[in-house]
């Protein structure tokens, strides 16, 4: 199933199809732009950041962690809980 993510806690009234989810199996998947950026695994509770891009891709991965009960501060906050080291190490190359 794909979906448009609609801002809930976002001040933004739309994305614009910007931002959509496909949910299958275990696992919902959030694209940004067309890209890949978030997974959340259903049956363990987790998510995982695959990059932060622009501010504007941070919002949707902000906005779909928050939809789906996950603790969101900041950018520094997403990097440490979301992020592996060898993500950043990699998306710095």
């Amino acid at each position: 199933m794909e979906y448009e993510l609609i801002p809930q806690f976002d001040s933004r009234k739309s994305f614009y199809k910007k931002a959509m989810v496909k949910t299958e199996d275990n696992q919902k998947t959030l694209y940004s732009f067309d890209a890949k950026v978030c997974i959340i695994n259903l049956d363990l509770k987790t998510a995982q950041i695959i990059s932060l891009f622009s501010e504007t891709t941070t919002r949707h991965i902000k906005e779909f962690l928050k939809q789906n009960g996950f603790k969101v501060e900041d950018t520094n906050q997403l990097r440490k809980d979301y992020i592996t080291k060898y993500e950043i190490l990699e998306a710095l190359k």
